[in-house]
């Protein structure tokens, strides 16, 4: 993963709020206000989805994020212009931290036993 490329992005985003990175995983997490809405591994920047928000990364023809051989639901890969415009950073940025605050919002489901 490239520091560089963490720093790029950082860079794009710092308009979403107050954004910390955090190691995780070989990668790097992007929190804002301690929320975690994206990631990069493999000098790819993956941001969170949701049922509201999965459609525009299908549509975008977007990626899943692959983990053991099986796609996520909840996180893609961010189109090539997020990592070029600002503007684009953001919007998609903010889509992603919608999404990890409708997840947090939402009740946790109990395990069956």
């Amino acid at each position: 993963m490239s520091a560089e490329l963490v720093r790029h992005i950082t860079g794009l985003l710092a308009g979403i709020g107050r954004l910390q990175t955090r190691p995780m995983f070989g990668g790097q997490g992007f929190y804002c206000d301690g929320v975690f809405f994206g990631f990069v591994l493999g000098d790819v920047l993956y941001l969170k989805a949701d049922d509201e928000s999965r459609p525009r990364f299908i549509a975008a023809r977007l990626k899943p994020f692959v983990w053991n051989k099986r796609p996520s639901r909840n996180y893609y890969r961010a189109p090539p212009e997020a990592l070029e415009s600002p503007d684009a950073a953001l919007d998609w940025g903010r889509a992603a931290l919608a999404a990890a605050l409708r997840a947090r919002s939402r009740p946790k489901r109990k395990k069956k036993r």
